[in-house]
């Protein structure tokens, strides 16, 4: 009998014990599982109880959403850490903002790669967000770089951030357009997002300053986004925290 509760107590602890260096997986939205088992997005070490050979498997967000016209570069290949938190959005939602980041610009996966790791390590521990801030963003090499990717809240435009999706064009536009090949990836990656159910048809486009006081997303590219058939809608459905006027893209400030 004596033998039964001490075994007893010893798997409990084991349990336990697992459970509890489990927590930084489970926070971050992880599942800690052996790692010969298959993993749909990517694994990241540290964060499960090394009984076991256990390893925090993290879902791809690009899954099951396959673009056909873009290539998306997943989290896992451009290196991102994992969130610190996640919060979801209920698609599809009716808004897309654009930005960018107003950082050097990028033309294949390396440097692109590399300066998306260090805006998400300005986002999470400069800016204090649980992960780099845009839902995707895109390069001059043509691809889409998944950030918080189709189904999880933002933090790139404040105010809509929970019915938004804000795609970021990789350097300063303020001057110049980003490439042709850039420019038919942003496009292309809205398209995808209609034929998946993750924006609205009807969608209405903006750029960042159209609801902030600032520049982004640069002059050249908010001239260029004033041409695209979504911009500046007038859907009298859309109610936003300042007043929408009919045929006009002002969109009074929220202030901070």
């Amino acid at each position: 009998m004596k033998l039964i509760l001490l075994q007893s107590l010893f798997w409990m602890f084991v349990f336990h014990r697992i459970m509890g260096e489990d927590s930084g997986c489970q926070l971050r939205g992880g599942k800690c599982q052996k790692d010969n088992l298959h993993c749909s997005g990517y694994y990241v070490n540290g964060l499960c109880s090394s009984y076991g050979s256990r390893r925090c498997c993290f879902n791809s967000r690009t899954d099951p959403i396959s673009c056909t016209e873009v290539k998306i570069v997943s989290r896992s290949d451009w290196g991102a850490v994992p969130p610190t938190n996640v919060s979801y959005l209920k698609p599809p939602v009716d808004l897309v903002f654009i930005h960018h980041t107003d950082t050097q610009s990028c033309s294949d996966l390396e440097s692109c790669s590399k300066i998306l790791r260090s805006i998400q390590y300005f986002h999470m521990h400069v800016r204090g967000w649980a992960d780099i801030a845009y839902s995707f963003l895109v390069g001059e090499d043509g691809n889409a770089y998944e950030g918080r990717g189709w189904d999880l809240i933002g933090s790139h435009t404040k105010g809509y951030n929970d019915r938004s999706l804000g795609f970021a064009f990789i350097g300063n536009y303020s001057i110049h357009l980003p490439p042709a090949t850039g420019l038919s990836a942003a496009m292309n990656l809205i398209k995808c997002g209609i034929e998946n159910g993750k924006i609205t048809p009807d969608y209405c486009m903006y750029g960042h300053r159209d609801v902030r006081d600032t520049s982004c997303p640069g002059e050249a590219l908010y001239r260029e986004i004033r041409t695209w058939t979504h911009y500046n809608c007038t859907d009298s459905t859309l109610f936003f925290m300042g007043n929408l006027r009919s045929g006009t893209r002002s969109i009074h400030f929220i202030k901070p």
